[in-house]
């Protein structure tokens, strides 16, 4: 069934002018914010939005020019300008004989269910209902002095595409999450653990487990202490596993590696990690966060290996990155809404392989270092040269389970090295928003720097 949507999309693009290409993107959402403090609602807001963005590309002897327009609003006024800006602005650009419309390549459209009713069905006193309780549960609980914030949120947007290379489709999909921020106190000390969980809708939501989450990584750290500097094996939390393999994404975009600015570049076929790694980008996995139908350009996402048992198969791509790596998309073309182009990316990474529980990962390092939380990631890690230096809190590991907390330290290496040394890869799955899931992950030969 095409929805209105698409038939404003065509509606647009049948204003093309002879010899141009154009594509166009609408979409469509509403959201709502509920944030609680001290039992009172602190904030309550609801949004809806629209827009519209539009690509022209005009034929020159030296290739494409590429013209591109937003607007947040769906008037038919406001979207007459929309194309005329796109026009005007395409014969200002430089040609690129890269720049093409991504075009139907036969991979059949996976239909993921990325739409809860629930976040239609579920009343607003409901939600406030909700993050008025996660509050009061984690201030009940032993040790907790305060709540720094408790919040709910939701959101769902339509999106339709079209264009003059031949593609016409749209999606649905809503999300929802739930968060606290808890401040726990013993004597002198004084710490801070936050939890949250997130799904399609209100009904996935956990609030215990939420409340759980926060208050006990905010009261197991009290007393935390800042640790020896050693060379030890880290095993990182499953958040902090995902954040890891968001930063490697960076480096697997083929727009990364075309401008040079990848540790991955000329290294397809090479061994970059340890033989039990086996990366993949599956958008159409619905349990991701990030799952999707199709791509920012239109074309069917489908499940693509990057890295096999260690093995450095290939990189993400939209249409234009493909063209200048001399190969073709892989359907992973990510944009930031309406007013954003499209550009290469990971929307659903997942660690295979991982046969071990959270425990079994704790038993077989032994000695170690256990991090749930780091900081300091945008100055310290770097997808193009691939250091890695961040702040790090988290617990001892001795004998093979968790001891004494620690804080203010540091650990150290470079990600290259850190895909060889992998020791253990946990089964603990969780998908988390953002573009990967995570799990226990366990790597040796790391710098822990304290005292």
């Amino acid at each position: 069934m095409t929805s209105d949507l698409e038939v404003l999309a065509a509606q647009v693009l049948s204003t093309a002018q002879p010899g141009e290409a154009m594509e166009v993107y609408v979409t469509r959402g509403s959201e709502t914010e509920v944030s609680a403090y001290d039992g009172e609602i602190e904030t309550l807001a609801a949004a809806t939005s629209a827009g519209i963005g539009v690509r022209i590309l005009q034929e020159s002897p030296e290739g494409q020019r590429v013209g591109f327009a937003w607007a947040g609003s769906l008037d038919e006024e406001v979207i007459a300008a929309t194309v005329l800006e796109a026009r005007d602005n395409a014969t200002f650009s430089s040609p690129d004989p890269d720049m093409v419309l991504a075009t139907p390549d036969g991979v059949a459209r996976v239909d993921v269910k990325l739409f809860d009713e629930s976040v239609r069905t579920v009343t607003t006193d409901e939600k406030i209902a909700f993050a008025l309780e996660l509050e009061r549960k984690v201030r009940a609980a032993d040790k907790v002095r305060g709540v720094r914030s408790s919040s709910y949120g939701d959101a769902e947007v339509e999106m339709a595409l079209a264009s003059t290379a031949g593609i016409l489709t749209s999606t649905r999909r809503s999300s929802a999450g739930a968060s606290v921020e808890v401040i726990a106190a013993d004597g002198d000390f004084v710490q801070t653990g936050y939890g949250y969980d997130a799904g399609r809708g209100f009904s996935s939501l956990n609030l215990d487990k939420i409340a759980a989450d926060g208050i006990q990584r905010a009261v197991a750290m009290l007393g935390a202490t800042k640790p020896k500097s050693m060379t030890t094996t880290v095993v990182f939390d499953a958040r902090i596993t995902a954040q890891l393999l968001s930063i490697i994404s960076s480096a697997l975009s083929g727009e990364a590696v075309v401008k040079g600015r990848s540790f991955f570049a000329g290294r397809v076929g090479e061994m970059v990690a340890h033989p039990q790694v086996t990366l993949v980008d599956d958008p159409t996995d619905p349990r991701a966060y990030g799952a999707a139908a199709v791509d920012g350009e239109g074309l069917a996402c489908r499940r693509n290996v990057l890295i096999a048992a260690g093995r450095l198969e290939g990189f993400v791509y939209d249409t234009v990155s493909a063209r200048k790596a001399g190969t073709v998309s892989t359907g992973s073309a990510v944009r930031g809404g309406f007013a954003g182009t499209p550009q290469p990316g990971c929307r659903a990474l997942l660690l295979e392989g991982g046969d071990l529980t959270h425990e079994e990962v704790l038993a077989k390092v032994g000695t170690g270092v256990y991090v749930q939380g780091i900081s300091g990631v945008h100055s310290g890690v770097s997808p193009v040269s691939g250091d890695f230096s961040v702040g790090a809190e988290g617990f001892m590991i001795r004998e093979g389970k968790l001891a004494e907390p620690f804080r203010e330290a540091t650990i150290a290496s470079t990600l290259q090295k850190m895909l060889i040394d992998i020791v253990a890869i946990g089964k603990d799955l969780e998908f988390l928003p953002g573009n990967a899931a995570g799990q226990s992950l366990a790597i040796a030969e790391m710098s822990l720097s304290g005292n």
